[in-house]
């Protein structure tokens, strides 16, 4: 028996935008509910629990982060923000309510559908479950803190290797500044911004085939960092 098809919360008050993912979604594989404004989204979350939710932040009566933080109360579905606003504190205020991704408007059908996918993968592994990350030809062992990259090892540094796994635990999602330096070098490091740019930098040369294009270390300009999923 097939499991059902993940339940999508889109959260618009665009009438355009529902109806092209209410066109779009379905023969994706994905099974609707909609809801214009924020108490909606939050009434049907409640009474639906939904797989996914899709965000907008700019709502008539609540403002997206506002959504964020009420339903990360109690609700893990992942929360990927479709927004117009493009600002970088407009997206790292929404990661940090606990968004999982980030998408502006206008955006392609393609890559929200690779997020959705990459989005609904994290929730069905689960963060400490999978002791294996793979993405194209790098793996990351957590269980036996082994990097690979093809048939080589990636020797990394104690640092190194926490910032790498880290990201390889959310693997697909945008981590902020802040909750990376916070996590690696402890809370007094948030505003330390320059230990991000040094070891991404350094991590890159040692797994990257062209650290100037990265394939795997992606950078959110602005907010933060995540590892490319499969």
């Amino acid at each position: 028996m097939s499991p059902p098809e993940p339940l999508v919360l889109v959260v618009d008050d665009e009438p355009q935008l529902r109806r092209f993912l209410r066109a779009s979604l379905p023969a994706q594989g994905y099974r609707l509910l909609e809801a214009a404004t924020g108490e909606e989204a939050l009434r049907e979350a409640a009474a639906r629990a939904p797989d996914l939710v899709l965000l907008d932040l700019g709502l008539p009566d609540l403002d997206g982060v506002e959504v964020t933080r009420r339903l990360r109360e109690w609700c893990a579905a992942p929360i990927l923000v479709l927004s117009a606003r493009d600002q970088e504190q407009d997206k790292i205020r929404a990661l940090d309510a606990g968004a999982d991704d980030y998408l502006t408007k206008p955006f392609g059908t393609g890559e929200l559908l690779a997020r959705m996918r990459a989005a609904l993968r994290h929730v069905a592994r689960g963060e400490a479950a999978e002791p294996v990350v793979a993405t194209g030809d790098l793996r990351v062992d957590l269980a036996s803190r082994k990097v690979t990259v093809g048939e080589r090892d990636v020797r990394l540094t104690r640092t190194e290797y926490r910032l790498l796994a880290l990201l390889a635990r959310h693997a697909g999602k945008v981590l902020t500044h802040r909750q990376l330096l916070k996590e690696v070098w402890g809370p007094g490091a948030v505003d330390q911004t320059h230990y991000l740019r040094v070891y991404m930098g350094q991590l890159r040369h040692k797994i990257e085939a062209d650290p100037a294009q990265p394939r795997y270390l992606l950078t959110e300009t602005g907010v933060g960092y995540r590892l490319a999923a499969e």
